[in-house]
């Protein structure tokens, strides 16, 4: 989220990587840039920063630099059931640092959202019949971009078995449920912004509350600038069945209390 969320990356995420013993690491960057979208200068941060893969969501081309740069950068991805036109693609197959392949897909959801997309259920139905979890990819990460708990909820129930991870992006507030669901595909409702906490979900207080307060429009909101919190989860796989193993939301730097391995 905006200068202090990109910082959390560049400062952090090359010695966190090495601490923690990360083999592969996905970012969410939609809002990296001034908080509205990713410019191709901002995803080359991310990426040199030690992230495999950045993906976007609803905001993936406020930015107008990235109409063409994600055509070009496979590692970045924009989610699978946008505009059948839009430039990129929504699903990619990785290496790890092992060798290993991983298999990324962000897609976006429906409800309460502002504009309507593909259902999200049938386009990661497709995903699966073409990559079977434990085939060709030893790994499968899902991004669920979406306002409502309860649609990343069911999200990450169509998924269980399917899929080694499924973790909500969007909502800017990391969710305190991270877990293994039954048939063993790791979940976390949101992982929760890198960026200043003390904001309104990573924006300057004054505007905001201006509009909530009074019901009317003043200014632009701008990204609080503040020390950041790098937020997320980590989930240990089986190489055999590419089923979570572990999984554990982490918080480092900023405000929040902290959280890691």
């Amino acid at each position: 989220m905006g200068r202090a969320g990109r910082a959390a990356i560049t400062d952090n995420l090359s010695k966190l990587r090495d601490e923690w013993r990360l083999d592969f690491v996905v970012v969410n960057g939609e809002n990296a840039s001034n908080g509205m979208g990713l410019s191709g200068e901002h995803a080359r941060l991310i990426l040199d920063a030690g992230a495999d893969v950045v993906t976007l969501g609803d905001h993936a081309f406020d930015q107008k630099d990235m109409l063409s740069f994600i055509e070009s950068e496979p590692r970045v991805l924009r989610p699978i059931n946008f505009a059948k036109g839009a430039p990129g693609r929504g699903v990619g197959l990785f290496n790890d640092r092992r060798g290993r392949k991983v298999l990324v897909s962000q897609v976006l959801g429906q409800v309460f959202m502002k504009r309507a997309f593909d259902d999200p259920f049938s386009a990661m139905d497709d995903v699966f019949r073409r990559h079977p979890l434990g085939g060709q990819a030893q790994a499968i990460l899902v991004d669920m971009h979406c306002e409502a708990t309860s649609e990343k909820m069911g999200m990450g129930h169509f998924c269980d078995g399917k899929a080694s991870l499924v973790v909500g992006t969007h909502t800017h507030v990391p969710t305190g449920d991270a877990q293994i669901l039954p048939s063993g595909t790791g979940y976390m409702t949101d992982a929760g912004m890198c960026g200043d906490y003390n904001s309104v979900i990573g924006m300057e207080k004054a505007e905001p509350m201006r509009r909530f307060v009074t019901g009317m429009v003043k200014g632009r909101f701008t990204p609080a600038t503040g020390e950041a919190t790098l937020s997320g989860v980590v989930v240990e796989t089986d190489d055999r069945t590419g089923k979570a193993t572990k999984i554990t939301a982490v918080r480092h730097g900023g405000r929040l209390q902290q959280a890691g391995l």
